[in-house]
């Protein structure tokens, strides 16, 4: 008897708000640049790519390989990403 499993898929578990932005809070806390771009990745899947190529103004083609794992994106791209999502970067003295 043969076992079935589903991938894990982070942007299923993705389904307020709140919970969006603690997941991203989390991830932007932990530093991990590789991370953060896979974050963005989940939400922008979480809210839909068409909509944020359209926020944004970038293709949903560059958005999908900006975001992807192991992708390097420019700085640029991750403002117009992050104010297009919602997410606002803080910055503050420790």
């Amino acid at each position: 008897m043969a076992i079935e499993t589903t991938p894990f898929d982070m942007a299923e578990m993705l389904d307020s708000e709140d919970v969006i932005r603690e997941y991203f809070a989390q991830v932007w806390a932990d530093g991990d640049s590789s991370e953060i771009v896979r974050a963005l990745g989940h939400i922008a899947r979480t809210r839909g790519m068409a909509r944020l190529a359209e926020d944004t103004g970038i293709g949903r083609v560059s958005l999908y390989k900006a975001l992807s794992p192991n992708a390097h994106p420019r700085f640029d791209t991750i403002l117009k990403v992050t104010r297009a999502l919602g997410l606002n970067l803080t910055v503050s003295h420790t």
